[in-house]
Formats: structure tokens, sequence, C-alpha cells
């Protein structure tokens, strides 16, 4: 069943997502050559705990950090740990809180110092494509128009959408009705309505679509060893438009988090 919100639910939201959108960035500025992926972790756990919010991620079918921290091949649900971060990587970073009964879940890709400029584009394409997805979050549309927005922008720049994960409703649960597939043909699936809760986020490998989970149950890594970049955000459907809930990089022409996106960016 999908669960629509009322005004005042997405603004309660707004404040959670708002909090997750703010340790991404902080968690974003630490992200340097010898900074280990658990002091990531440790240090996103005590800024959402100081906020007076829970992690959404620890315990959530047994998985046992705060952060995931998905480095260069590894797609998504990588558990943090000793690994030190080098130069030239690029690590995914996704947390989720709990605050005020509602949920807020975003993710980030981001080098770790000077990376290569085919880098830089998976990095972007997979932002753009965040973008194009987010744009088709308007009442009336089809759950899998966003997937089809998504899909078309990433292969049309050479790299590949993986399959095996998909975005999800959010609100009251972490993860809701309906599953958003990163690809697909347009015009399937149920219409978008005033007041769902998205939360976007396609997985974007510079080589082949496949993946594969390691010995560990969680983390997610390419066949084919490429790598891979992630990027996510929460978006309520509003008679405005979309509504981007964890909007962290305000730039001309794209509104600030929580403001309405007014059909264009």
């Amino acid at each position: 069943m999908i669960v629509c919100k009322s005004a005042a639910e997405i603004e309660l939201m707004r404040t959670a997502n708002m909090l997750v959108a703010d340790v991404l960035g902080q968690l974003a500025a630490m992200a340097a050559p010898g900074v280990t992926t658990g002091e990531l972790d440790a240090a996103a756990e005590r800024l959402v705990s100081a906020a007076g919010a829970v992690p959404a991620f620890k315990g959530y079918r047994g998985y046992p950090a705060t952060l995931c921290a998905s480095v260069n091949e590894q797609v998504v649900h990588g558990i943090p740990g000793k690994r030190a971060l080098a130069a030239g990587d690029i690590i995914s970073l996704d947390m989720g809180v709990k605050l005020n009964g509602f949920f807020g879940d975003s993710a980030i890709t981001v080098p770790v110092g000077p990376v290569p400029e085919e880098v830089q584009r998976l990095l972007q394409v997979t932002q753009e494509a965040l973008d194009q997805g987010i744009a088709q979050a308007r009442i009336g549309a089809r759950v899998s128009d966003i997937g089809h927005a998504i899909q078309q922008h990433v292969e049309a720049q050479g790299f590949s959408v993986v399959r095996e994960f998909v975005g999800h409703g959010i609100g009251a649960s972490l993860h809701e009705e309906p599953q958003i597939a990163n690809y697909g043909v347009p015009g399937r699936g149920p219409r978008l309505a005033e007041g769902m809760v998205l939360a976007i986020e396609p997985m974007v490998n510079m080589g082949r679509a496949g993946v594969k989970v390691l010995a560990d149950g969680w983390t997610a890594v390419t066949r084919d060893g490429s790598l891979s970049a992630h990027f996510e955000h929460t978006v309520a459907v509003t008679k405005e438009g979309p509504m981007v809930l964890t909007d962290r990089t305000p730039v001309a022409g794209r509104p600030s988090a929580g403001r309405m996106v007014n059909g264009r960016w």
C-alpha cells in the first residue's frame, strides 16, 4: 500500500531529511586520505545522536553500522571498518535517520582528492541522472517514468545502470511502497499522487551493470571491478512539483533543501 503524507507530515520529514543532508555534508568534508570508513561511521553516529535522532540503518535486518560506506567498486551497503581511504578513491556515503516518527534517507558519492576526468564524469552523470529522475516526480506521472529518465541519461553517456537495487517510498517506515527501479519503459506502475514521498537513488557503474554481494552478506560490488557511483534524494510529490527534502547543493537555477522545484532545475 502506498501511503500519502499530509503537509504537516512532509514538514516533519523535511526536518529528518535536512539532518541527513547536514551529516552527509560533514562526512564528505572528512573524507580524506588516511581516514578510515569506521571513523566516518563513528562521526555519523555521534552527529545523529547529538541531534536527538536515531540511526535508521543500524540494526536494520542486522546491518551493523550507522553509515553505508562503499569505496570504488563497492556499489552499496559497504560496511564501515578499518579500511583507510586513499587519494584517488571515490566513496559513497549513504545513511538515514528516524526523527519525530519519520525517516530521512540520502546518499552522495565524493572523490578523495583529485580523480581522473572519466571518474569525475561518472559522478556528474549519476548526479544528472538523479535530477532527471526527480523531474518526473509529478502528480499524474507513472513510477516507471522516473527509472526510464534515469536509464536514458546514464546509457546515453556510456555508463550502466544497476538493476538489482531500487529506490523506494519512505515515511513512517524506512522502506515503503512503491519500489522505484532505475531503468525500464515509461508509463508503467502506479500513478504518482500528491503527498507521496520517494527515495530516488540511481546506482551507476563505469563498466557493465552486473553486481554481486560479498560473503559479509551486505557489500555489493561490480562484477567487473569497475567503479560505481550512488546518489540519492528524498523527494515529496506536491501540487507545485517535486520538493527535494535532502537538497544539499543550492546553485543558480536549483533551489535549496526543502524548497519547491517548480518544474525546473
